[in-house]
């Protein structure tokens, strides 16, 4: 599954393109709890077809229904939408809250753009699928959009009439190693939003991958990973067991700005992987610092399905700049369990699981 930002501005512009009326929605304030963060963003074509969510089905229901009413002339009460950008709020009185399935006490309030120029939007959407970070300023004083790359990601701000919003490209993970918890990992990888990039040379390996969705390769995981030029919105991790083609991965990896770098392994390989990669590679006491593992949170995971589990997890933990408590890390939990088995009396705190 492709990122959402990106589905819902592809979506809205081909609606454009195709001359249809729309409406882009932003959530750009919340007050109390919210089923959408800041920044989220939906849209809405005139027919009713719908792309993006900004909360949990019922405004969306309400817009649908205000809108295609009015774009459908059926109702004199219901104008058809257009000029510059408006505000509108749910959520303001407990009775809203509780019709639109809002959380107790929560309110947020939308800007909503009408007919949003198609060639801007195309703009937006090819410098996006280039892998740019774009920044898009609306004026909303008559709803004028420009658009300039952005340097790093940024917060929607909303003050002196402009509305500023950065969208990024989609959060990219690299995978060396096609085996079955590979595959596995790909599949939440991809519905978490991740583009999806498989690197085996092993030709047999490569034969009998079934995830669809992923890139897969076959050139040697190091040049692949220079390939990839790794950013902020990138990880790295190396499934194979195999220090051949994990330790150079690696290697390169840990030289750019991936925001995870891990390995699996046991708590005994990771101490060799880290020996090898000081003795014969002079990766430093810092980069080493950067390489997780072993990867995934401790949740008593022993079949591939379930490893996937516990590394996605720690993968959307860092990604969301989530920090977890220590005795979730693997290394760690096992360590404590084992001093809890050979002292029986022991007090460990905080262990849920186990991997």
């Amino acid at each position: 599954m492709e990122n959402l930002d990106v589905m819902v501005l592809r979506t809205l512009r081909d609606w454009r393109q195709a001359g249809k009326r729309a409406l882009l929605a932003t959530v750009v304030r919340t007050w109390g709890s919210s089923p959408r963060p800041i920044g989220s963003i939906m849209a809405l074509a005139e027919d009713g077809a719908v792309v993006g969510s900004v909360s949990g089905g019922c405004i969306e229901d309400d817009l649908i229904y205000r809108h295609t009413q009015a774009y459908s002339g059926k109702e004199p009460g219901h104008q058809i939408p257009s000029g510059p950008p408006s505000f509108v709020k749910y959520g303001v009185t407990a009775d809203e809250a509780h019709r639109f399935g809002l959380p107790c006490g929560g309110t947020l309030e939308l800007l909503l753009e009408y007919d949003p120029d198609p060639d801007t939007l195309d703009h937006l959407v090819r410098g996006l699928e280039a892998g740019r970070l774009m920044r898009r300023t609306v004026r909303l004083a008559d709803g004028a959009v420009s658009l300039e790359e952005a340097a790093a990601p940024e917060e929607l701000s909303l003050a002196g009439g402009v509305l500023v919003n950065t969208f990024g490209p989609e959060y990219r993970m690299l995978l060396i190693g096609a085996g079955q918890l590979t595959e596995y990992l790909a599949t939440m990888a991809l519905f978490s939003g991740f583009a999806v990039t498989v690197c085996d040379p092993r030709e047999e390996y490569r034969g009998a991958w079934s995830v669809a969705g992923a890139q897969v390769v076959g050139d040697m995981p190091d040049d692949v990973v220079l390939a990839f030029r790794a950013d902020r919105r990138s990880c790295v991790i190396a499934l194979t067991h195999d220090p051949k083609l994990d330790d150079l991965a690696l290697m390169e990896a840990l030289k750019t700005d991936a925001f995870y770098v891990g390995a699996i392994g046991s708590r005994r390989n990771n101490e060799a992987r880290h020996e090898r990669m000081v003795e014969h590679f002079a990766v430093s006491a810092a980069d080493l610092q950067r390489l997780r593992g072993p990867i995934g949170i401790y949740i008593g995971s022993k079949t591939p399905a379930e490893i996937a589990v516990s590394i996605m997890a720690e993968v959307l933990a860092v990604k969301n700049g989530v920090t977890l408590p220590r005795d979730m890390e693997v290394a760690q939990a096992k360590n404590l369990r084992a001093v809890q088995a050979n002292d029986p009396g022991a007090l460990v705190c905080g262990v849920a699981g186990a991997r």
